[in-house]
């Protein structure tokens, strides 16, 4: 019980990293970017592949999060031409182009067996203190990017952005550079979640094409749209909720005995009626974004 604990915190923090760094795209800049996911596989394969090279992790992590950047920097030039709804369509194309390459190259990602072996950062411990100290670390990681969305959000640069949301034309009169903007947006977002991607490698021992499957991008969306787009408390409220949905079902599997297949089903049947729950009464999500306004 004392490992289960263990694990479902370490995981809920390192989706908890993944979600900040959606939100600063979607929730404060109104980005619609479906392919989320692609900088945490980046910053997960990019770990991988540096540990084989004979990489310190903190090198591994660091090459992650600057190839996720570039990969933003690339996507926030994608089609200037194109509306929110066909932008968010072509950065799904991109994690699946991604995937698909991750799958076929194998003499750089392993193909799809993924590449193994990749070591915890604290191996030398012993159980259970190797597992606290990485909890600790996640942990930690979280509560400083949080503070640091929640400055930015609040901040010149977070009011500029949801300018740039609520009304871009205003924005342009403004002065403000849009593209800019929004290349800001996303790349920052995308270091966030390529170091979350980076810790998931370590945690698993593992990285592989799976970890990029747009479930993934749309469960992270499912956490702020339960949580409260915007608002960073609101985000993690939702990474809460829904982690601990994700970790009660094999309690009530093993409760009622009903399959491993019925469990899958029923999670995904319960993470979609609190969706459901809070589209039709909290449309805004159980924490709010407070916007101020002028008087």
């Amino acid at each position: 019980m004392f490992d289960f604990l263990i694990s479902t915190l370490t995981i809920a923090g390192i989706y908890g990293l993944m979600a900040l760094g959606l939100n600063l795209q979607a929730g404060v800049s109104g980005l619609l970017n479906f392919g989320h996911i692609a900088f945490a596989g980046i910053g997960a394969y990019a770990t991988g592949i540096a540990v084989q090279a004979g990489w310190t992790p903190l090198a591994g992590a660091a090459l992650g999060v600057l190839a996720a950047m570039l990969l933003g920097w690339c996507v926030a030039r994608l089609g200037r031409q194109l509306g929110a709804d066909y932008w968010g369509i072509a950065t799904l194309a991109i994690a699946e182009i991604l995937r698909t390459v991750a799958t076929n190259e194998d003499w750089l990602t392993g193909g799809a067996n993924g590449i193994s072996g990749i070591p915890s950062l604290f191996d030398g411990l012993g159980r259970p203190w190797s597992a606290l100290a990485f909890l600790g670390v996640v942990l930690a990681a979280v509560a400083l990017f949080a503070l640091l969305a929640r400055r930015l959000a609040n901040g010149r640069f977070g009011r500029a952005l949801r300018l740039m949301r609520e009304e871009p034309q205003l924005a342009v009169c403004m002065g403000y550079d849009l593209r800019q903007l929004k290349s800001h947006a996303i790349m920052t977002g995308a270091a966030v979640t390529a170091l979350g991607g980076s810790l998931y490698a370590h945690y698993m021992s593992f990285v592989g094409p799976d970890y990029m499957v747009a479930s993934e991008t749309f469960l992270l969306w499912t956490m702020l749209m339960i949580g409260g787009l915007g608002n960073t408390a609101g985000v993690l409220v939702g990474v809460v909720l829904v982690q601990s949905a994700y970790a009660l079902v094999p309690f009530a599997k093993d409760y009622f005995h009903f399959s491993s297949d019925l469990a899958g089903a029923l999670r995904l049947g319960l993470i979609g009626a609190i969706l459901l729950a809070c589209l039709l009464w909290r449309s805004q999500g159980l924490v709010p974004e407070k916007l101020r306004k002028m008087p």
